[in-house]
């Protein structure tokens, strides 16, 4: 539609048409059966009026229900405005990739790209046409559940997949291609107090606008049509109400013109939050900061009109709103195509097909993460007797928490991938016990207690799958696949105990007792504390929750079908105590290292150590790299140099992988206190076996740049170290 006849269609509509344009609904109001609406809509005080003017509709998929739900809303539209189907789609839609955790560890932009134009393939053919995805949120603490929707901890990764995830999503977006994406959670929810889950943030301005927010406005610069708010408040003011944040920040400093939505029931969660006394109060702020829809709750609906007729809020503000959301209906096309390409046969063509099986299969191969390899135990030779323990052995439950849309009926798993590699006379398999042994963390997760006591065994049960663990292995290597519920990560997953669970690390122990070989497979939503676990296993993969196809990525690892490349994007902490910790954090006037105190009196603990057990940037192949030779072809730069900076990576064994070479970057002195070393550049590069390559980085002045005291955005002369062995010198003219 053009946009002058689009802007004719504004001015058409009623007040309360307008306001409806601003609501999402879950789908149950969009049934067709009337009982079934009736509790919903007394709860939020909501009219069927009102439900068949709202604007969006959240989490309804399938391209025969997305358009019988069209078809009855459309043909009760005045104006013939389509709804607008958005879903929770955050690391695929019915093909699963690795949680976003393990698609950070890829360092593969380009790959992840590819998947994420798959996930959008899939969803278009069922009808959803926006996705709450990606999750750009900046993580440091794993007791946080939701790190798992989160390519980790540092912000120039996380931009490099920021920009990638959109880029997938809307590709082809003006050719009726791909779908609208929705970043989220703006911002800094990921800086959550104490890991805690809807808590609060408080940080400077400094440090939001050097680390947290720079992934955010990396989708902004690449076109992401959807922001959505986060649930914390920051500094004092609820996201949602943070008219500095939403209006001067996001859409006056970088210009985003795109929509702003809510997350779910976040405005009536203002009163909660003690910043609005009211419903009414919280509409008027959450308008005031520009939020366009009020995701599931009664206060756009209920407060908007009232508030209008007393002059609390303008209509030209409700109006800037709605053209927002009627322009991105207009840009998906659907008011010449309000099902957007959706059908029963495309669907049958684009869901879990082979083509999607094997993007995934790819993915997950590249996020497995090798953290220990003691004597080369890996890979395992086919032939040999293997032992596969554990109760993630056997389960399809591979795919983590925030799967709205896919089957775990579709997954592959780990047994059913082994049974492809190993004989059936070198193979046995034992759960040896259940995920869960504490039934209390299944506690109003809506799963009944009936349920729940089918997830924890009892003693008679555990000591009967002990013995046919212990029985397995004892003529065998060990191959132990352990980890956390699905249920125990994800949104509302925080936690204090980040070990794995009793009951399995004393199957670890009745194993190891056997002084056999062990490789450990963790299968986890968060960096786990591994520190108690890796002197009892000879080698640990972090197998992350890796997806529709995470069976047979484990298993190419495992039997060296494939080179792990994997790096972890965010740090395994040594002790929970050391937490938040991640490795780019602030120089201190004692630190170990340099300090010339007492080592007592310096930035440390008493009882374990600072640094991770395992750090941001890390993992092992079955190659093995010698970096030599670092070079600069000079010296000092200013502002419009660059510098060359090259080294050399020998591959000294007869095994080709992948390497994932790192430039970090640290400014000695700044005008205020400078991070030890920030990454500023990555290359993914092939080397093949007994081979020496060079591979080359340009340091630009952009590089360099950062808000500073002043908060302005810019570089400052001084001394730089690379690798932390090489200095050049910045001189800004």
């Amino acid at each position: 539609m053009q946009l002058k006849k689009l802007r004719k269609l504004l001015n058409e509509l009623t007040v309360t048409e307008k306001v409806g344009q601003l609501i999402q609904l879950s789908g149950e109001f969009f049934e067709s059966s009337n009982d079934i609406v009736v509790g919903p809509e007394q709860k939020l005080g909501i009219s069927p009026k009102i439900v068949n003017l709202s604007g969006s509709v959240l989490n309804v998929a399938g391209a025969k229900k997305t358009r019988e739900i069209q078809d009855r809303y459309m043909a009760k539209s005045k104006h013939h405005i389509p709804l607008l189907f958005m879903a929770d789609i955050i690391y695929g839609y019915k093909t699963i990739y690795p949680i976003p955790l393990g698609l950070g560890a890829t360092w593969n932009t380009k790959l992840i790209r590819d998947a994420y134009k798959n996930t959008a393939s899939e969803a278009k053919a069922s009808g959803v046409q926006v996705a709450f995805a990606p999750m750009v949120d900046l993580v440091r603490d794993p007791r946080w559940g939701r790190v798992l929707e989160s390519t980790g901890e540092d912000p120039y990764l996380n931009s490099q997949f920021s920009s990638s995830m959109v880029e997938g999503l809307q590709n082809g977006l003006n050719e009726g291609h791909g779908m609208a994406s929705c970043i989220k959670h703006f911002a800094a929810y990921g800086a959550a107090e104490s890991g805690k889950e809807y808590n609060t943030t408080d940080m400077s301005e400094y440090r939001l606008r050097n680390q947290y927010l720079p992934s955010y406005k990396a989708a902004v610069d690449s076109g992401v049509k959807m922001v959505m708010t986060s649930f914390n408040s920051l500094n004092g003011v609820p996201a949602t109400a943070n008219e500095w944040l939403m209006k001067k920040v996001l859409r006056e400093e970088w210009g985003f013109e795109g929509v702003l939505i809510s997350d779910y029931a976040a405005v009536s969660e203002l009163v909660a939050h003690g910043i609005a006394e009211d419903n009414r109060m919280a509409t008027q702020q959450a308008l005031k900061a520009t939020v366009d829809i009020d995701m599931k709750s009664p206060c756009y609906v209920n407060e908007l009109e009232p508030l209008l007729e007393n002059g609390s809020i303008s209509e030209e503000k409700v109006n800037e709103a709605v053209w927002r959301v009627l322009k991105l209906k207009n840009d998906l096309g659907l008011f010449e195509d309000p099902y957007r390409g959706a059908s029963e046969q495309a669907e049958r063509h684009e869901l879990v097909s082979q083509k999607r099986r094997e993007l995934a299969r790819k993915v997950a191969d590249r996020a497995m993460v090798l953290l220990k390899n003691q004597n080369n135990i890996l890979p395992l030779n086919k032939n040999q007797k293997i032992a596969l323990i554990g109760p993630y052995a056997d389960s399809q439950e591979l795919i983590g928490l925030w799967t709205v849309h896919g089957n775990t009926k579709d997954v592959i798993s780990i047994s059913q991938a082994f049974r492809e590699h190993a004989t059936k006379q070198n193979l046995r398999i034992a759960e040896g016990t259940n995920i869960l042994e504490n039934k209390e963390i299944l506690n109003n997760t809506g799963i009944s207690s009936d349920e729940q006591k089918s997830f924890v065994l009892t003693h008679e049960e555990e000591f009967k799958k002990n013995q046919e663990a212990i029985e397995a292995a004892k003529d065998a290597d060990v191959v132990m696949v352990l980890g956390e519920h699905t249920l125990e990560s994800g949104e509302a997953g925080s936690k204090t105990n980040l070990t794995l669970p009793d009951n399995q690390l004393k199957l670890l122990e009745k194993i190891r007792s056997l002084n056999k070989k062990i490789v450990l497979v963790v299968i986890s939503g968060r960096p786990l504390v591994l520190s108690n676990i890796e002197p009892q296993v000879d080698a640990i993969i972090q197998a992350w929750f890796p997806g529709t196809e995470g069976g047979h990525a484990v298993a190419d690892v495992i039997f060296g079908e494939f080179n792990p490349s994997g790096r972890l994007s965010m740090s395994f902490p040594y002790l929970v105590g050391q937490l938040p910790i991640y490795y780019n954090h602030f120089s201190t006037g004692r630190s170990p290292e340099t300090s010339k105190h007492s080592t007592r009196y310096t930035a440390k603990y008493i009882d374990t150590p600072v640094k991770p057990l395992y750090p941001f940037g890390f993992g092992l192949s079955y190659h093995h790299a010698i970096y030599s030779n670092l070079r600069l072809n000079k010296k000092t730069m200013n502002k419009e140099d660059n510098i060359k900076v090259s080294v050399d990576i020998q591959n000294d064994s007869e095994v080709a992988g992948e390497e994932t070479v790192q430039l970090y970057i640290r400014d000695v002195v700044g005008s205020i206190v400078r991070p030890v070393k920030e990454l500023k550049s990555f290359k993914k590069v092939a080397l093949p076996a007994n081979s020496t390559i060079t591979v080359s980085f340009e340091v630009t002045n952009d590089m360099l740049k950062f808000y500073g005291r002043d908060l302005n955005y810019e570089s400052e002369p001084g001394n730089f170290e690379i690798f932390g062995e090489y200095k050049i010198v910045c001189v800004n003219e």
